[in-house]
Order: structure tokens, then sequence, then C-alpha cells
């Protein structure tokens, strides 16, 4: 059976940066999790902050490349650089996915870690832009495929096709 790593609060874990979740009502991610498929993990609570945490975003909207790069810093509504925790968190998810040999990842979209297709754009007006959080760009870096909860189906046809 092939381990998929998955975003913790897509299974009810309070991890979010509002001590919430972003439970998965999906019927195939639940019964990946019944059959022991799926590795739950949150970078961000991984990398070292706290739950609940202020909200994050990088700045400018430029993406977890540039953010590994070491080009975008990743901050608060009160400047806070919290880059740092993000990139660990990014670090130790490439480990648990490399520990397990999972090809393929589930992760929240919209998060500045977890996010594959948009993340927010830094000005913490609730506006996303085009692009991947930290631990996505990580992941695609290193040969795994990042999907997002609304594409659990395509995610399931990438593992198919070996």
């Amino acid at each position: 059976m092939e381990r998929v790593l998955v975003s913790a609060c897509l299974l009810g874990r309070k991890v979010r940066y509002d001590g919430g979740a972003k439970t998965s009502e999906d019927e195939l991610l639940a019964a990946w999790n019944a059959e022991g498929r799926l590795v739950p993990f949150c970078p961000e609570v991984a990398g070292g902050l706290p739950v609940p945490r202020p909200p994050a975003e990088i700045e400018g909207g430029a993406g977890g490349a540039a953010v590994l790069a070491g080009t975008a810093r990743i901050l608060t509504p009160d400047g806070d650089d919290v880059t740092e925790a993000f990139v660990e968190g990014a670090r130790r998810a490439l480990d648990a996915a490399r520990a397990v040999g999972a090809r393929v990842a589930i992760l929240k979209e919209g998060s500045p870690s977890c996010g594959s297709l948009r993340v927010h754009d830094g000005t913490f007006a609730g506006r996303t832009t085009p692009g991947q959080g930290v631990t996505t760009a990580l992941l695609e870096q290193n040969g795994i495929r990042v999907f997002n909860e609304d594409d659990i189906a395509a995610a399931a046809g990438h593992l198919r096709e070996g």
C-alpha cells in the first residue's frame, strides 16, 4: 500500500493558525485514512509554530520557491518574520514523505505552507495570487507530486499510473 502525506487539518486535527481544522468530507480520503494509507502532517506545527498563532503570508505573494531561495520572507500582520519556522516545517515534511516512500501529498490549498495553486498575496486583505506554499515547493522540487483537497481523484490517478 502506497502512503500519502496529507495536511493534518484535512483530517480534522486542530492545527490551523486559528486553532481550527478544515476537515475534508472526501470519501476517497476517508477510505485511505481507514486503510492506514495517510500520513498526517502539519508543517507549520512541525516547524515550531504554536496553535493558535498569528496568520502569516509570503511577502508580495512571491511563492514558496522564492522563500526557499531566500528572496522572500513569510511575515505576520505585525511584521514578525516566521520564515525559518516555515522552511523547517517544509524540510520535516519532506523527511516524513521520504521516510514512508510517499510520491504524493494532498495539502490544504491557499496556505503559505501547503498551497499548490494559490497563496495569499502578502497584504492580509484576503486576496490570493497564483503560486505554491513553501512545503509544496520543496516537495515538488524533490519529485513528490502535490495535490489539493479538491483534486483527490487526480491524486488517486497519479498513484495508479505508478
